[in-house]
């Protein structure tokens, strides 16, 4: 890879798995890279922590850390600690708890993130989509209105629609990364929960409608288990340029399966999956086609 490719900003979207292994495959790039996370899961540990003290959704953002982690020390086995027991501790990361804490101590909860981002040696740039707290909301195709994210994922059939409760301000940075990006990607992960909600913040719209970057959707290796699941490739992208302000994808990248995709789109196919888990993306496939895409 040349030092021009080297200096390529990158933006990824997504959630804690899927953007995790975005980032982790692309962390060469140093702090080229940007890393936008979703901020709206309510369930689990960072649900409970959200039940009682308020404040955006830590997960996403603890496993995108978890996963850049390049050395290994106390720090770093700490952030990852979960609580096993029959008290209430019982389930809590203590990466959640520790970035509730900073967020305490802070002025804003990108600090609480720049601080365990400097304590793990983490060069990655990882961004909350807003430092603000929201829920995802969805309408159902018979006009019922869901509310949470562990409840959308519950779904028997994909919603008419998505929708943040209440409507929040992007994090500044996250809108200037993406208006100065020169790829961004979408993907992989839970498409409704995961990508989804980034995309339906007014300001992230209009980055991604206006920006000159070249947009990578990146698929998931494996249907999803959720209403997700039963959503084809075309109706994924139509959603995405929905929330895109009608700019359309560059990019498809994943192996082609039998979907019909639209002439349109650039498909590159490629074999990314793991050789130990073939829903599970590898890092050095993704980083190489990614790069690729870049040069192309």
């Amino acid at each position: 890879m040349n030092n021009n490719n080297q200096q390529q900003k990158i933006v990824a979207i997504g959630g804690g798995h899927g953007l995790g292994r975005i980032l982790s495959a692309l962390s060469e790039f140093g702090d080229n890279v940007t890393g936008i996370v979703t901020t709206t899961d309510n369930g689990g540990s960072t649900g409970r922590i959200r039940a009682c003290q308020g404040g955006i959704a830590w997960g996403d953002t603890r496993n995108c850390i978890n996963q850049l982690i390049t050395e290994p020390s106390i720090g770093s086995m700490i952030f990852e600690y979960r609580f096993r027991g029959n008290g209430e501790l019982d389930g809590h990361n203590l990466g959640n708890l520790m970035l509730t804490a900073l967020d305490n101590l802070s002025i804003r909860p990108l600090e609480a993130i720049n601080l365990i981002r400097d304590m793990l040696k983490v060069s990655t740039q990882i961004v909350p989509m807003s430092e603000h707290p929201a829920d995802l909301a969805a309408q159902t195709h018979s006009g019922l209105m869901i509310s949470g994210e562990t409840d959308v994922d519950d779904l028997d059939e994909p919603p008419a629609r998505l929708m943040l409760e209440p409507v929040v301000p992007a994090t500044r940075e996250a809108v200037c990364a993406i208006q100065e990006a020169d790829i961004v990607i979408l993907g992989p992960g839970s498409f409704l929960t995961s990508i989804m909600p980034p995309l339906l913040l007014p300001e992230i719209n209009r980055a991604l409608k206006t920006t000159t970057a070249k947009i990578v959707f990146v698929r998931n290796l494996g249907k999803e288990a959720g209403p997700a699941g039963k959503m084809s490739l075309d109706t994924m992208l139509t959603w995405c340029e929905r929330s895109m302000g009608g700019r359309k994808i560059d990019v498809v990248l994943g192996p082609n399966t039998d979907d019909t995709l639209d002439e349109v789109y650039q498909q590159v196919d490629a074999e990314l999956a793991s050789a130990n888990h073939q829903w599970r993306h590898d890092r050095d496939r993704l980083s190489q086609a990614i790069k690729d895409i870049m040069v192309s």
